[in-house]
């Protein structure tokens, strides 16, 4: 899952990504609302956490933009402890939730799996795909009860994949979605992460679906290999 924080705070901009990428997301960062509101118009995001008070293009303008041109990511606002008018502003924008200064990097994190698994229509942290459980909020993998070690980018792959049960999602799509901008991308490590996921799995929950891409299913559902 690939997120994006924009914060001109230097410091928490910095803690805030850190927390993120341990957690095990793609991260991209922007500390201005210009350079936020074109990497928010032009990249893929899975969720984008937004400050409102930033510098060259506040926040409110750049979700009101967002939202006029048909961007629908779910977004989680940053406001003042006291700033009531800011939610209520933000949400009147688009807004999705709000986290209030100061605030536990915690409870963003919480509310930012909230988001990503409603937006994806998950009601619990925990992805199910036959014998697979993806515990979102642990980062956690398990297979028929006994918990698996993936790498960071594997991991990424497959819950990405998870949140997405049961539709075919291309390479290009997978790359979009797994990889920071300034990442060196390409398309073919997916196959090579797919068969690792493949094996460490050991299930038929992981297919191919020729010239296409991936779908994850549960033994016995529809898909290709």
């Amino acid at each position: 899952m690939r997120l994006l924080v924009i914060e001109d705070d230097k410091d928490l901009n910095r803690q805030i990504v850190a927390a993120l990428e341990a957690a095990g997301y793609a991260v991209d960062a922007a500390r201005d609302g210009e350079e936020g509101h074109f990497l928010g118009d032009t990249e893929p995001y899975d969720a984008i956490v937004l400050d409102l008070g930033l510098p060259k293009l506040d926040g409110i303008s750049v979700l009101s933009r967002w939202r006029g041109a048909g961007r629908a990511m779910p977004v989680l606002i940053l406001t003042a402890r006291d700033g009531w008018t800011e939610k209520v502003q933000g949400f009147d924008a688009g807004a999705d939730d709000y986290v209030a200064k100061p605030f536990h990097m915690e409870e963003l994190l919480a509310r930012l799996r909230a988001l990503l698994r409603r937006s994806a229509g998950h009601a619990t942290n925990e992805l199910v795909c036959g014998p697979v459980r993806l515990d979102t909020r642990a980062s956690r993998v398990l297979v028929d009860g006994a918990p698996i070690k993936l790498t960071s980018h594997e991991f990424r792959l497959l819950s990405y994949l998870m949140h997405h049960t049961g539709r075919v999602v291309s390479r290009t799509e997978i790359v979009e979605h797994l990889y920071d901008q300034d990442f060196d991308r390409d398309s073919n490590t997916i196959e090579v992460f797919v068969g690792r996921l493949r094996k460490k799995l050991g299930a038929e929950v992981l297919h191919t679906v020729r010239g296409l891409g991936y779908v994850m299913n549960a033994p016995g559902e529809s898909g290709g290999r």
